[in-house]
């Protein structure tokens, strides 16, 4: 007998979806979420008008951030699709570079949402390999 696979499809809310797959969900404010996992660095998950939009802090590097270390990340880019590298500019006297995606919601599946914070967590790894040549 062949290996038969049946897919099926069931509907549950945003919270307690990821409280089932064993993730830690805040809200921190009308439709912000802060999702964690084990050890991991914690994903901050904003929704509105039928977007969701995950950024995760990974500090302010402007103490040692040079052209060299903005071209290696965004060449990095490449290989943390689909997130991306990029620098949340909207407190000025604290530059932060972050990781970021966003999705639509319209038709979001349990594979996918999981996607998006396996591959965060993914690309928190090169990040780290890649600032810890900056902090040595």
């Amino acid at each position: 007998m062949s290996n038969l696979t049946i897919a099926s499809r069931r509907e549950t809310d945003f919270v307690s979806f990821l409280e089932l797959n064993e993730f830690k969900v805040e809200s921190i404010h009308d439709n912000i979420y802060r999702v964690s996992r084990a050890q991991e660095l914690p994903v901050f998950v904003s929704i509105n008008e039928g977007n969701m939009y995950f950024e995760l802090d990974l500090g302010n590097v402007t103490a040692f951030a040079d052209k060299d270390l903005y071209f290696k990340l965004l060449d990095l880019n490449t290989e943390v699709l689909p997130v991306s590298f990029g620098i949340n500019n909207s407190h000025s006297d604290d530059p932060r570079l972050v990781l970021v995606e966003s999705r639509e919601t319209g038709d979001l599946s349990d594979q996918e949402l999981l996607a998006v914070f396996d591959a965060l967590e993914l690309a928190v790894d090169k990040a780290e390999s890649l600032l810890n040549e900056y902090l040595k």
